[in-house]
This record gives C-alpha cells, structure tokens and sequence, in this order.
C-alpha cells in the first residue's frame, strides 16, 4: 500500500521536479545585460580606487550609426545585394547554428566591376579607435566584424605602404574639429610613404584627386546581437555617380569569452575570413577586399593581390 502511495505522489510530482531542473538557457544578451546591471551595483556601493577607470564602462551606450554626416551617406547606399528584413531566424536556434546560417546564406564578397590602374581612394568614413572597453560591449560598436586596431590607428599605412599596400595616395575628410593646415581644406590626403625608406607626406586639400570612394556600415537586425552576433558591410563605389562597385559582408560571433561580459569582438569568430593568414584579420583586412576591386597602378604590389 505505500509502495503504490509512493508511486502516485512521485508521478505527480514527476513534472514538477522535471520542470525545476530545466532552466532557461540565456541569450549572449541576456547574459551581458545581468553582468552589467550586477557590476552596476558594485561601482554604485563601492569606492573606486585612485585612478581607477573600471566603472567608466558603464557610461558606454550603443552605438548610433546615423549620427555623423558620413554614417548616414553609408547607410542611405542602396547595393545590388541588400540583406533582407527576415534573415532567416528561426525560434530555438544557437548562436552557433544562426551565424552559421547568416555565413552561408549571406556572407561573402561580392563585385559587381573592377577597375585596373587606380592610383588612390577616398576612405570615406575612417573609423574611430575601440578601447578594450568597447571591444568587450555587446553595442557600443557598430561594425565590430570590420574592425582592425591598425585601420583605426594607422589607417594612412594600410593603403600606402608598398609593397604590401600600392596606391600612391589615400584621402580621407578632414577630421571634426581639426583645424586645417591651408584655409578651406576640407580633405586630407597621405601620400609618399615607403617603409624605411620614406615618410608619410599629409597635406589638407580642397578637391579630391581620388575618382572612387570606400565606405562601411554595420547591419542591425532583430536576433543578432540578441545572439552575440554582428554584421558589417564595406562598399567600394564610383564617386562620379555612386554606382556600386563591390561590397564585402561579414559576421562576427563572441558570447563565451571569460570576461566580465562574455564578449571579446577581437577574437571572435568570422566569415568571411581573411585568407592565407593565421588570423582572421589583421592590418590588411580591408585593403585585401578594397583591393581586388580598385587594383593598384603600382605593379610592385604583393598585398591582396
């Protein structure tokens, strides 16, 4: 009789216990933002210690990419391949399982028109340096997967470097708030350099010599990020009429680092990578791509070619 007691009580507690041990598995969001909210408390009832910029963290918030002139020009470009709305998510998916889907049904290079004999570009948006801080936020940064430390920088010898980088010269705007070196300059322009051997030369010009421009944006999706995952586009176009030449789509994957958060977009997982190199980046990540469409007037070249 107790025996078949017991047997009753245990399968009607059965889908309790069950329930009680099954507990929900959290997002990379999820995760981040109850690490951030405990640490929050922390810096709030604690006392920082002399010089101490830990809790500055704290004061770091998403990224906006409409709020400069050049975000929004790189977001209002219309490309032959735009991302859809619906990028394929489905309910239930990993992390893991939904970037290999964004990797295989989205990520790639992708041009449209080449052009031999070019002599130097327009960057168009040169990106800002990410401290260890940012590179460790789920959201302060917009294109995390585009990202290098050496194109934030030492973008100039990312270009003009040869034999490694061979356009003769890079332009880019004149950074906010600098004060120009020759009156009405609105663009600054690097040219000259040679490795060992020569110095970079900057000057601050009104008019443009470069014909075709490089610029870059993030994707912001429902699901990416929830996931600890983030995309980014480069585009190279025809500044004569904005006709888009080639655009390079990747994702970026972090979640599992053991950090305060969780994230560490620098050695997070790629696609596309950057081929032939033991890392996924490095200082040539962009002029690999950017290269293949715009090719060199200077023959001597090795790099992304």
């Amino acid at each position: 009789m107790r025996k078949q007691l017991f047997s009753v009580l245990l399968v009607g507690l059965l889908p309790g216990l069950l329930s009680a041990c099954v507990t929900h598995a959290e997002t990379v969001a999820e995760h981040f933002d109850r690490q951030i909210k405990a640490f929050a408390k922390d810096c709030a009832k604690t006392t920082p210690r002399p010089g101490s910029t830990s809790c500055d963290r704290l004061k770091l918030k998403p990224a906006d990419p409409l709020a400069t002139e050049e975000g929004r020009f790189a977001h209002s470009i219309k490309i032959p391949n735009p991302v859809q709305d619906n990028s394929g998510y489905k309910p239930g998916m990993t992390s893991e399982q939904y970037f290999d889907h964004l990797c295989k049904t989205e990520a790639g290079e992708f041009i449209f028109k080449t052009v031999e004999n070019v002599e130097g570009l327009y960057f168009m948006r040169p990106r800002e340096h990410a401290t260890d801080y940012q590179q460790e936020h789920l959201y302060t940064l917009e294109d995390p997967y585009g990202y290098t430390d050496w194109e934030a920088s030492r973008l100039p010898t990312v270009f003009v470097n040869p034999p490694w980088a061979a356009y003769y010269y890079l332009e880019i705007p004149l950074p906010s708030g600098v004060r120009p070196k020759n009156e009405g300059a609105t663009f600054r322009r690097f040219s000259g350099y040679v490795q060992e051997k020569s110095p970079m030369i900057d000057e601050d010009v009104r008019d443009l010599n470069s014909k075709y421009g490089v610029t870059w944006r993030g994707i912001n999706r429902p699901h990416d990020r929830e996931l600890g995952i983030a995309g980014g586009e480069m585009i190279v176009l025809d500044l004569h009429n904005s006709e888009v030449l080639a655009v390079r789509r990747g994702f970026i994957r972090s979640g599992s680092v053991k950090n305060l958060t969780g994230i560490w977009w620098l050695t997070g997982h790629v696609c596309p990578k950057y081929e032939g190199k033991a890392f996924s980046k490095d200082g040539n990540f962009a002029y690999w791509f950017i290269s293949k469409a715009l090719r060199p007037k200077n023959a001597n070249s090795q790099g992304g070619q």
